[in-house]
């Protein structure tokens, strides 16, 4: 008995000297729960009493956190590492001044690394998770004050730091390559770690990807990958048929890189499965007319009147089947604002150009002036309904102004001088009533 009796002493004396050494522990995790509760919800944000209680609980957490850290019976335990990442990471996450704040995320995430290692288990999962919550928290918060100060290379460090402890999360992502997009103009190495986070994005369940593949296309561009922005902007058009931005882009950079008759297949081919889809008419018709416009800045750079001439016929031509794709545009929707206005654009143009020619002609050459005129008169009268419905559909456009405004400049009608010379000047005003937001 009397042998039985100290068993069952020496078992509560150590049970007594176990607790002693996890007390510090013990108080630490009770302490932190305690800031939980009084930090939780929108009312720790408003309540004195609350935040009072918040900051004494994780000061007092810190302090017994400390020493079990310092304890040779406690420091191995996988909670102890655990617990100190996580009240490490709330007290980074309360102090808002960069200088003392970053100890206190190193101290973290050096905690946080070596709880992980050590909880094979997963025991300590919760606490490891809240730890890299705060972190990442701490990392956002710090990212956006540094982009709203538009220190971008801040803001990228700070952002990278909350993708690295959520990889997957789509804000995240999207923030570090937004301010590696935005630091890159200064400095163009960030573009690399744009697209790297833009390209990952494209993986992720994000809503916004359209956009995505419209910057990609673009840091491309500015980095002069114009192999890379031609590719991008073709998967997005795949995937976006019908986004705007998309296809023009395509279309440009195909025209720039020699890649016209590649576009316009895989836009005929759309067309084959899709012949009622009038945006794909519209956008074949755009790719002959942005190759007229190219003509023309050539022919204004011509040496001699051969190439001059040259470059017309090729203008001419190409803004001919633009209008007959426009056409067919405007006949499945009579009411498609941009095909209507790019048609009368097409059908304008080459009356403008007529006209011109007429007015440089030389004195002696009379009859062709008056020729090129009525050349021009009978080009402008055949622009004259897209452009003026046009402007009926959307009399808010500046462009839609513009080109009717062109069309009464251009006429050269005599009887009807000073009335189109009164709506010239009418279109002019409602387009500076524009520009000056009078017209809004």
């Amino acid at each position: 008995m009397k042998i039985k009796f100290l068993i069952i002493g020496l078992l509560g004396l150590v049970s007594a000297t176990a607790f002693a050494q996890k007390g510090e522990l013990n108080n630490a995790q009770s302490e932190y729960d305690s800031y939980l509760v009084s930090n939780s919800g929108p009312a720790a944000l408003k309540s004195p009493i609350l935040v009072t209680k918040a900051n004494a609980s994780i000061a007092n957490a810190k302090t017994s956190i400390d020493k079990a850290s310092a304890n040779e019976k406690t420091a191995g335990l996988p909670q102890t590492s655990a617990l100190k990442g996580a009240i490490y990471a709330s007290l980074a996450l309360r102090d808002t001044i960069p200088t003392t704040s970053a100890p206190l995320v190193a101290t973290a995430e050096e905690a946080i690394k070596k709880a992980t290692e050590l909880d094979t288990k997963g025991e300590n999962k919760k606490l490891i998770e809240s730890a890299n919550r705060s972190l990442a928290q701490y990392h956002l918060n710090m990212g956006i004050k540094a982009y709203q100060n538009r220190k971008y290379d801040e803001a990228y460090k700070s952002f990278d730091g909350f993708r690295l402890k959520f990889p997957e999360d789509t804000n995240a992502v999207f923030y570090t390559g937004l301010s590696a997009s935005n630091q890159g103009i200064t400095e163009p190495r960030y573009y690399a770690f744009a697209i790297t986070n833009y390209n990952k994005l494209l993986t992720l369940n994000y809503s916004g990807k359209d956009k995505i593949y419209m910057d990609l296309s673009t840091i491309f561009l500015i980095t002069k990958d114009t192999t890379n922005a031609y590719k991008i902007t073709g998967e997005g058009v795949a995937k976006y048929p019908a986004n705007s931005e998309l296809r023009r882009r395509e279309i440009e950079i195909a025209l720039q890189s020699g890649k016209q008759s590649d576009v316009l297949d895989k836009i005929q081919k759309a067309i084959a499965t899709d012949p009622k889809n009038k945006t794909l008419y519209y956008y074949e018709a755009l790719t002959f007319s942005q190759v007229a416009d190219a003509a023309d800045a050539k022919f204004d750079k011509a040496k001699d009147d051969a190439g001059r001439a040259a470059q017309m016929v090729i203008s001419f031509d190409n803004y001919a089947k633009a209008a007959e794709l426009y056409k067919k545009s405007v006949e499945i929707d009579p009411n498609y604002f941009e095909a209507n206005l790019n048609l009368g654009y097409v059908l304008e143009k080459p009356a403008i150009e007529t006209y011109y020619a007429a007015n440089k002609l030389p004195a002696n050459r009379q009859k062709d002036y008056e020729a090129g005129l009525v050349k021009a008169d009978a080009l402008f009268d055949i622009a004259r309904p897209y452009l003026q419905k046009a402007v009926d559909l959307n009399p808010k456009s500046s462009d839609a102004l513009n080109n009717l405004r062109n069309y009464y400049r251009g006429k050269s009608d005599p009887a009807h001088k000073a009335e189109n010379k009164a709506k010239a000047d009418e279109l002019k005003k409602q387009m500076d009533a524009l520009s000056s937001g009078t017209g809004k």
